[in-house]
């Protein structure tokens, strides 16, 4: 296919090891132009002689280099037809005694970097009538449990948003779909273990420690679905002419499913006994 008539996938969140890096291989052997993003071009080096991937550094936070990375596609391909909001950070530890500044960059990492996003794209796919917003959400916001409210509050916010965006971006032909993966084998428990080192000592939840710790693992256990299996599920069903709206892949997607319609007591037992909480 023509690189000028493949679907322009723009993608952020592409470190290696991650979700994100899988998913532009994925869209990529689907006869997609890729704009892999992340805040360090070093961390995507491996697609670098690539012709099949147009690498941008990409900070979600900053609306500045939103607009630069956005203003750097259009110029070169003319187009946005897929936005693929990946990007995120974990955050574990007890709601009462987390930093609010660890919260705060949760929020504007997950959150407010999608909107970010969102609002700076929607314009270009509603001039031309077309398009689609992709929003990886998580399980975990379906039964929400201890050791990680603040992750799981804001991708609960994220799928809120993106109910919201389907109704209102639909009268402008744009296609928005959530992204609900379960426990996927990626770096994210990792990133969340480098996250939580710099957490202080907790003080009410110290007997907890152990427990509040392993939440970092916890996705990443012997029967975590491999990144590229979820991949390629997802680009296939994203790359429909009609999309789904609703999309969960992965170890725990039907448990949580099931979790989500349980009475709040018996969801609660499970969690408890789950978390060791």
């Amino acid at each position: 296919m023509d690189i000028h008539h493949q679907p322009v996938v723009l993608i952020t969140g592409c470190s290696q090891g991650g979700i994100g890096h899988s998913l532009a291989r994925a869209f990529a052997a689907h006869h997609c132009t890729v704009v892999a993003t992340s805040r360090s071009l070093s961390s995507m080096e491996d697609l670098d002689q690539d012709p099949r991937f147009f690498l941008q550094e990409l900070d979600v936070q900053s609306d500045d280099s939103v607009h630069r990375t956005l203003n750097n596609v259009l110029h070169k391909y003319g187009r946005i037809d897929v936005l693929v909001n990946n990007a995120g950070v974990q955050c574990v530890g007890p709601l009462a005694e987390v930093p609010l500044s660890a919260i705060r960059q949760t929020f504007d990492t997950n959150v407010f970097g999608t909107l970010r996003l969102i609002q700076a794209c929607v314009p270009h796919m509603a001039a031309r009538k077309q398009g689609k917003i992709v929003n990886i959400g998580s399980v975990i916001a379906m039964a929400p449990g201890p050791w990680s409210g603040a992750y799981t509050s804001s991708k609960a916010a994220l799928h809120a948003i993106t109910d919201t965006l389907r109704l209102e971006l639909s009268h402008f032909g744009i296609d928005v779909v959530a992204v609900v993966p379960g426990a996927i084998n990626s770096n994210i428990g990792q990133s969340a273990a480098a996250t939580y080192s710099c957490m202080p000592e907790w003080k009410l939840f110290k007997p907890f420690e152990a427990a509040i710790r392993q939440r970092a693992y916890f996705s990443q256990k012997s029967k975590s679905t491999p990144t590229d299996k979820f991949a390629k599920h997802t680009v296939a069903a994203i790359m429909r002419k009609k999309p789904p709206a609703w999309l969960s892949l992965g170890h725990y997607s039907f448990i949580m499913a099931i979790m989500y319609h349980l009475p709040l007591f018996v969801r609660d037992f499970i969690l408890r006994k789950a978390m060791k909480c």
